[in-house]
């Protein structure tokens, strides 16, 4: 892409520009992406002057009616058309040592290019100047060296902002670049600094780099950089190899970034990458070495289950989030459970209700599972899954098990009963689903109440059914 591409908004704001005899300049990711050839909306725009006043005019001039100003730090935020446009007062920056919130004052366009994060979004535009791409800081070099670098001292850089780290690790991951030796070596001294962080910021980054093309190299580098112990420390505690009677267990983290690496190949759901990178979770806390058996990590599903909703009420993560990846933990052996046997009815019944909406995601999950590097237990593994595969669409089109609601609920229980709420209910709604499950009945409302009919019956005659009257 080149710079005429969105040539029309930026002939608007430079006859702004000139009418209004200021200096505005292209800045940023936006010029970054030029070099890299690559599209983005986000325009970011420094001017030498009152950013404020001539954010407004610029909304003015194209009947733009919301602008979002924080004055503080002299920054408006507008959109038009695809575009968000931010303007920003060229500034200096300083920090104090326990806040990453700048005190912010005047200056030109060299200083607010120096207090930039790195080198490859330092580049500029002058708007009445499109031809020539102003290059204080060689970020052109480090582009085409794919390298991440900062401008100035990069012990000071992140000090000052350790959010920092976790974009150079994000933009190693997001463009495949190299963080440089010294830059690195300042992440590792300065990791610590993390914790003047918010938990909503860190997880921002931290899912950025889940959602870009290279994820197991950003997982990587946090991990090389001591950043992914501040972050995460059950996931770091998933690495290394314990050895007793000369039998070992795989490196749970290698794995794990095998997996991270499978599921990325085929999709970009945020969900989904972070399941995989969670679903062993569980496993340092349920390892067991049981003589003549080996290593067992029996009930790592739901210990994992726990841990994740620990993690991510720590790092105060959604709830959709929370409620999907824990789902997927619990569940996530149960495809590799089914293949291991004949593949039966009712354990596929089972299967497509408890899974639900999930049962698809699940089935990419476990393919993603499959690390092994020995070529006949691979292709064994995943005709299996084949097997698996067409045995669930045969089930689901013939008892419409996936989203399953009991044809009876606890209303119909009550009234058949004459009983309030109680214990009882859950009992018998399992009964019935049980049956359904196992195919005893078929997912009907008729069967099903002739089945509560009996289970009413049957109760009566065991206790005389000493339940509280409605």
């Amino acid at each position: 892409m080149s710079i005429a591409d969105d040539e029309n908004i930026f002939e608007i704001i430079s006859d702004i520009a000139l009418q209004e005899n200021v200096k505005v300049f292209l800045v940023g990711g936006y010029v970054r992406d030029i070099m890299l050839d690559r599209r983005s909306n986000d325009i970011d725009f420094v001017v030498e002057g009152d950013s404020l006043q001539f954010a407004r005019i610029v909304a003015k001039r194209l009947n733009r009616k919301k602008v979002v100003e924080f004055p503080k730090f002299q920054t408006s935020k507008l959109s038009y058309k695809e575009y968000d446009l931010e303007f920003v007062t060229a500034r200096k920056e300083s920090y104090l040592e326990n806040s990453r919130n700048p005190e912010v004052e005047k200056s030109n366009l060299p200083e607010d290019l120096k207090r930039r994060d790195f080198t490859i979004n330092t580049l500029a535009i002058d708007l009445n100047d499109r031809e020539n791409i102003i290059n204080l800081f060689n970020g052109i070099e480090d582009i085409k060296s794919r390298i991440i670098r900062t401008p100035l001292d990069p012990d000071i850089t992140y000090s000052d902002d350790p959010l920092r780290m976790l974009r150079a690790v994000r933009f190693a991951s997001r463009f495949n670049f190299k963080i440089e030796k010294e830059s690195f070596e300042a992440i590792k001294r300065n990791a610590s600094r993390l914790d003047i962080v918010s938990e909503e910021r860190i997880s921002d980054e931290f899912f950025k780099i889940l959602l870009s093309d290279y994820p197991v190299k950003g997982i990587y580098l946090l991990d090389q950089a001591g950043l992914l112990e501040t972050i995460l420390p059950e996931l770091s505690q998933l690495k290394g190899i314990e050895i007793l009677d000369g039998t070992g267990h795989k490196d749970n983290f290698i794995h794990t970034l095998k997996v991270l690496n499978n599921i990325s190949k085929i999709t970009k759901s945020l969900k989904l990458r972070l399941s995989a990178l969670m679903h062993d979770i569980g496993k340092p806390k349920s390892k067991y070495f049981k003589k003549g058996v080996g290593w067992t990590f029996h009930g790592h599903d739901d210990v994992g289950v726990k841990i994740f909703t620990e993690i991510a009420k720590r790092l105060k993560w959604p709830n959709d989030i929370t409620e999907y990846v824990s789902k997927m933990i619990n569940l996530h052996h149960r495809p590799i459970s089914l293949t291991k046997e004949e593949v039966t009815d009712s354990g596929v019944r089972r299967f497509l209700f408890e899974g639900g909406e999930l049962v698809d995601d699940l089935m990419l999950l476990c393919r993603a599972d499959i690390t092994t590097s020995n070529k006949k237990k691979l292709n064994n593994y995943l005709d299996n899954f084949d097997k698996l595969s067409e045995k669930l669409i045969v089930v689901e089109e013939k008892d419409k098990l996936r989203n399953f609601k009991p044809p009876v609920n606890g209303i119909d229980i009550m009234n058949e009963f004459s009983i309030n709420e109680g214990p009882i209910i859950g009992q018998i709604k399992k009964e019935i689903v049980d049956s359904i499950i196992n195919g005893s009945i078929p997912n009907e409302k008729e069967a099903a109440m002739n089945l509560l009919k009996k289970i009413k019956a049957r109760i009566e005659k065991k206790s005389n059914l000493h339940i509280k009257k409605v």
